[in-house]
């Protein structure tokens, strides 16, 4: 008797990518999480080859570059402080150049100037490094922005300044010597010009952002000439209640939502959420509804008011078919929702005791919330008025 065992589904590595809430720049956690190593192995992997020839560096820097973040909308965070660590560097650097110059250096000695444009040069280099992350990378970042990205730019660019300044002045008895003068002050032409960076990136996305907006106002012009020109021939030749009259309705909500909507997020208001569920309804029962809004309000889709409101919708569509309107108003006062319907009425003092719709899903959310929710109905329809007052909250 033989037997054989199935063979073990293969390990799927999680994908290659950096974190969004990293340290510096997410390379050894994206990297240790996708070859499931430790993430100290990973790192002292770096500075070990760091320490050979400059490797580690490159390999970091390489990664850095091609590793995507991963998936998210908010931009990425480093909670190391980069921008300040290299410039506390660079102000070292500068005390120490300020000692030369009250001491002297390099007078006749060819290993101090040597040592003074090490010194120099890593100055610079650091405080150059340091408004350019700012400006470059953390203006982008949640936890600092431009704010913190000005203050480290302008520090840098003034240390910088003072390193210009005191090089200067300086009486450096090498020949040698004279060029480090020019280091901090690339260094300084650097950081000042790094801001043209920013405004040059922001020039490009508008000017991407405008062409596109042009090229959807053509499609919607050409679209509106004859697509949804035939939807709503479709629409008024078929009557509300038709199938083919829901379903071009639909495509219609869904052309003009597209088209006029453009790349911007949902905002999830009141007005949003009522005309995403009168296209739903208009899929499920034989109705056209038609949404309209009017003045200011900062109501939520979340809230109280949109509950009731949708309520309202789905009895009219389910028990009155037909056109349906819904009008929002906003106002200093507070929000007003008004349904309204063509159907043969009611008497809300007839409607079973077990049928909670009306009295608790509409008018008790409405009470329970701050509001006030009236049903007036009569043999040429029905309307649910929904009051919110500006500040109404949920009640205990």
């Amino acid at each position: 008797m033989s037997s054989s065992t199935a063979p073990a589904p293969a390990r799927t590595r999680p994908p290659l990518e950096r974190d969004r809430d990293c340290v510096v720049a997410g390379v050894s956690a994206g990297l240790a999480r996708h070859l499931g190593a430790r993430l100290w192995t990973v790192r002292g992997l770096f500075i070990v080859l760091a320490l050979c020839g400059g490797a580690g560096v490159l390999l970091y820097a390489w990664c850095w570059l091609f590793m995507p973040w991963a998936e998210g909308d908010k931009p990425p965070t480093r909670r190391m402080p980069v921008a300040w660590m290299l410039l506390v560097a660079g102000a070292v650097g500068a005390i120490v150049v300020l000692s030369w110059g009250i001491g002297g250096y390099g007078a006749g000695d060819p290993e101090s100037a040597q040592r003074a444009a090490l010194v120099v040069g890593a100055t610079s280099a650091l405080a150059t490094g340091a408004g350019l992350w700012a400006t470059l990378i953390d203006r982008t970042d949640t936890a600092r922005g431009p704010r913190h990205a000005t203050i480290v730019r302008v520090l840098a660019a003034v240390l910088l300044a003072g390193v210009f300044g005191l090089l200067l002045v300086m009486r450096p008895g090498a020949a040698p010597a004279a060029a480090l003068v020019l280091l901090p002050l690339a260094g300084l032409l650097a950081v000042l010009s790094s801001t043209f960076v920013h405004r040059w990136r922001e020039l490009a996305g508008e000017r991407v952002r405008r062409i596109r907006e042009e090229q959807r106002s053509e499609m919607a012009a050409h679209l509106h000439d004859s697509v949804l020109q035939t939807l709503a021939l479709i629409q008024n030749r078929a009557g509300a209640s038709s199938e083919a009259a829901r379903l071009a309705r639909a495509q219609e909500r869904e052309l003009r939502a597209w088209l006029y909507d453009g790349d911007a997020p949902a905002d999830g208001d009141l007005p949003t959420d009522l005309r995403d569920y009168a296209g739903a309804l208009e899929l499920d029962f034989p109705v056209r509804i038609d949404v309209v809004s009017a003045g200011l309000s900062a109501e939520r889709a979340s809230g109280a008011l949109a509950a009731s409101a949708r309520e309202a919708m789905l009895n009219a569509a389910r028990h009155a078919g037909g056109e349906i309107s819904v009008y929002i108003e906003g106002s200093a006062a507070g929000v007003d929702v008004f349904i309204r319907d063509r159907g043969r009425g009611f008497t809300l003092d007839e409607v079973p005791g077990d049928r909670l719709g009306v009295r608790e899903s509409i008018i008790g959310r409405m009470r329970r919330s701050g509001g006030t929710g009236s049903v007036r109905s009569d043999e040429n329809g029905t309307e649910v008025h929904l009051h919110l007052p500006t500040g109404g909250e949920p009640r205990g």
